[in-house]
């Protein structure tokens, strides 16, 4: 039977999370699964690179189909972006060998993380970031991000209902950029725990507005201990960038959008 791999952009924030919840619980993967199902003319079931929670994003959120139909990457792109609302677009679509699968065969996945950094809010960024008016101390968050990087037990920073079985995941990449009133904190991992991401930023924003000082990080990542940390950050902030997959699965690069996408620049002049 062939297999299909999308890629999926979405706006979190009408939405109950990536997994299909309860009858009159709206989710992406209902969604979506409702679309496909209607180009394939039967029932199909999406699998996807990793689930996201109520009000978070994604640029390209990659998932599995298996299906009997038989349709062009146009038909699939096409067809399923006429039956999805405006919140959630398909990128691509490929057909895939029937070994590949859209969470195991990650090598590893990114999110970003949107702040706006300025005393008044943003009524185009409401809901596409999370607005910190206390101003940020960019260094010292990158100082802390460092401590964090390499294979470690991230206990401190998983939900209390995770169910992953380890809570060992190895940090490739952790940076703390500014662009103007716009700080975008990006992580690079194997894989991630349920809110690590956000469980992380909570704790860089602390660090960054003078809460603690840069080595807290270390401190709380030994501790092992969730209540030691910082609180969680919000969701909205939060994107599913990209996922690496192996070459040989011939995936389209990344085309990753600009800032400017996420939160609009500021007129000049």
């Amino acid at each position: 039977m062939p297999r299909i791999a999308v890629a999926l952009e979405y706006d979190g924030a009408p939405f109950a999370g990536w997994q299909t919840q309860q009858p009159g619980v709206s989710s992406v993967q209902q969604t979506a699964e409702a679309a496909f199902s209607r180009i394939a003319d039967e029932p199909v079931s999406l699998i996807c690179a990793g689930r996201t929670d109520a009000g978070v994003h994604a640029l390209s959120q990659v998932a599995h189909f298996d299906t009997q139909a038989i349709r062009g990457e146009r038909s699939w792109i096409l067809g399923a972006n006429s039956n999805l609302p405006d919140s959630i677009s398909v990128r691509w679509a490929r057909a895939v060998p029937g070994h590949f699968h859209a969470r195991y065969s990650a090598e590893a996945r990114t999110y970003r993380y949107f702040v706006l950094n300025r005393l008044g809010r943003s009524a185009l960024a409401a809901h596409r970031a999370v607005l910190v008016y206390r101003p940020l101390a960019v260094e010292r968050m990158r100082a802390a991000a460092a401590m964090l990087l390499g294979e470690h037990d991230f206990s401190a920073f998983r939900a209390a209902g995770c169910q992953a079985r380890s809570p060992i995941r190895r940090l490739y990449a952790l940076e703390v950029e500014r662009s103007g009133d716009r700080v975008i904190i990006e992580a690079t991992a194997n894989a991630f725990l349920q809110h690590m991401v956000r469980n992380l930023v909570g704790l860089l924003l602390d660090i960054g507005v003078g809460k603690a000082p840069a080595d807290w990080a270390a401190e709380v990542l030994a501790a092992r201990d969730r209540t030691r940390s910082s609180p969680t950050a919000p969701a909205a902030g939060l994107y599913f960038w990209k996922v690496a997959y192996p070459q040989a699965f011939g995936l389209p690069g990344e085309a990753a959008g600009p800032v400017s996408a996420i939160i609009p620049d500021p007129p000049s002049g």
